[in-house]
């Protein structure tokens, strides 16, 4: 155990005296040696609550024995999802055989806007809505789990949609707290939410809960629910909370507790925890980084980077594209499926057939969704996509994907920032489609768009994106937050040395 720093020593008194604690920990700052550090002084028994199984295994040959490390859905299953072990690990199929067996009938079409909402919509939007439900903290299904589907994102639209789905979305939870059998494939998620809905209690002397930020509703009950009996830990880090899209919340700012930070990097030097600080001050993070003096970290242009990390699934795809054009070796963090499935989807689009992806299931034909790509603004993210798909055909695309390496033999890695939370790398390239954000409606003097107000939940990805370098990091598609007024709250910030343009720029995806 390395000696504790001032701010590692603070947590552990806190922690000796009882108190609850929230441990604001920013990137590289030793979140996992510090909860060692409270465990190591106590010979009172723990639990350690970890965000996914490999974090929980790892985190297991650093804690001393008097702390048993577990997922929330590994308790969930020793307490109730064994019982439905005969519904686990079924065979898949298709959501809209759920959905017949749910009382959709396959020739079902309602018409909502300008969209037709096919049988296939509305069997995935009602299995969508019963997980949405499951991460929540409510006790039944409310208007507000069904998820909102492209092309009718407007109030009036989606409140039609929720009229329809709400009555089969509770069929099939109850379909799902059958433990002999159903039609709805049992997961994790049921289990665990099946064992909040008991008011369970957790059987220890302090509970040590980690990834705070990323922590679901109904995790976060679970946790707060063992308050009178048990010491609470929380460790996380608000500005690197990027899952609210699969139903996570920050539960860290709101807990009663003794509020503590972790804000000396191990990770990077004085330079990048500059670069990280600009966008936690745009979150109103509660802490700002200090580098590690002896650690060098340059902001530069970096030609060949380690990996290069990208906002979104559609983003990789352009990066794998233009890197396998160039004859390099390419490894994509979890695989090419995502990018798989989004060119399969092109596909059938593109051959009159409707998808069921979720991303385009309400599209009728590929022209149909390059307009909606082109000139409604919900469908900008998309836009990549029509232009890769257009300039270089399906099956280019798909032979693309087939041709990737394995991280070990790959030359650079391309990831998205959500796949790249809890990574490293000794140098990183900042993805192109981290676009600044304008305001269409104010325009300068020659008619041009005015910066916008950059979004939370961007910033909040562009500060985990950053901070996953060691060495050397190139902002790329981030290069704008240095003329962005929010981007220089103090004057000054680190700027990345630049070149002049090369061929080399041309090939990026801001070319497309």
């Amino acid at each position: 155990m390395p000696a504790p720093t001032p701010e590692q020593s603070a947590a552990v008194d806190a922690f000796r005296r009882g108190d609850h604690l929230v441990l604001q920990a920013g990137a590289g700052t030793g979140k996992t040696t510090t909860l060692a550090m409270l465990a190591a002084g106590t010979a009172k028994s723990g639990r350690y609550i970890a965000f996914n199984k490999s974090i929980a295994n790892d985190a297991a040959h650093k804690f001393p024995s008097n702390v048993r490390c577990k997922t929330a859905h590994s308790l969930a299953f020793g307490a109730v999802g064994h019982r439905y072990g005969s519904r686990m690990n079924a065979p898949r199929v298709p959501g809209w055989k759920t959905g017949a067996s749910l009382g959709i009938a396959i020739n079902m079409r309602i018409r909502i806007g300008e969209r037709n909402v096919t049988n296939k919509a509305l069997s995935y939007t009602v299995l969508r809505t019963v997980t949405r439900f499951c991460q929540s903290a409510d006790r039944t299904i409310q208007r507000h789990h069904v998820p909102r589907l492209r092309g009718i994102e407007a109030e009036d639209l989606h409140a039609q949609l929720v009229d329809v789905v709400l009555p089969y979305a509770n069929r099939a939870w109850e379909d799902v707290q059958n433990p002999q059998e159903g039609v709805v494939r049992f997961d994790h998620d049921h289990y665990l939410k099946i064992w909040a809905l008991t008011e369970p209690r957790i059987e220890a002397d302090f509970l040590l809960l980690d990834e705070a930020q990323d922590t679901n509703p109904v995790v976060e009950e679970i946790f707060n629910s063992q308050r009178s009996h048990t010491q609470l830990v929380m460790v996380g880090d608000s500005a690197q909370a990027i899952y609210g899209w699969r139903g996570a919340r920050d539960v860290m700012s709101g807990f009663d507790g003794t509020q503590l930070a972790l804000s000396q990097s191990f990770r990077f030097g004085s330079a990048l925890a500059e670069e990280a600080n600009r966008w936690l001050h745009i979150v109103d993070s509660p802490i700002r980084l200090t580098g590690t003096p002896a650690i060098s970290t340059r902001l530069e242009r970096v030609r060949e980077p380690d990996a290069i990390l990208c906002r979104s699934n559609v983003g990789a795809m352009v990066e794998v594209m233009r890197l396998l054009e160039e004859g390099r070796r390419v490894a994509l963090v979890g695989g090419g499926e995502a990018l798989r499935a989004l060119a399969r989807a092109a596909r059938d689009l593109k051959a009159g057939k409707r998808s069921t992806h979720p991303e385009l299931i309400l599209f009728d034909s590929w022209g149909e969704l390059q307009e909606y790509a082109e000139y409604d603004p919900s469908g900008r993210d998309l836009l990549p996509l029509v232009d890769l798909v257009d300039e270089h055909g399906v099956d280019v695309i798909l032979d693309a994907v087939d041709r990737l390496s394995v991280e070990q033999g790959a030359e650079i890695v391309v990831s998205t920032a959500h796949k790249a939370k809890g990574r490293e790398w000794a140098s990183v390239r900042i993805g192109e489609d981290f676009t600044e954000p304008m305001n269409q409606e104010e325009t300068d003097e020659n008619g041009a768009p005015l910066p916008g107000d950059i979004d939370d939940a961007e910033a909040r990805l562009a500060y985990v994106a950053v901070t996953r370098a060691r060495h050397r990091l190139d902002i790329g598609g981030l290069g704008w937050i240095n003329q962005h007024p929010d981007g220089n709250p103090g004057g000054t910030h680190p700027r990345q040395d630049r070149e002049p343009p090369s061929p080399w720029d041309t090939l990026g995806p801001s070319s497309n």
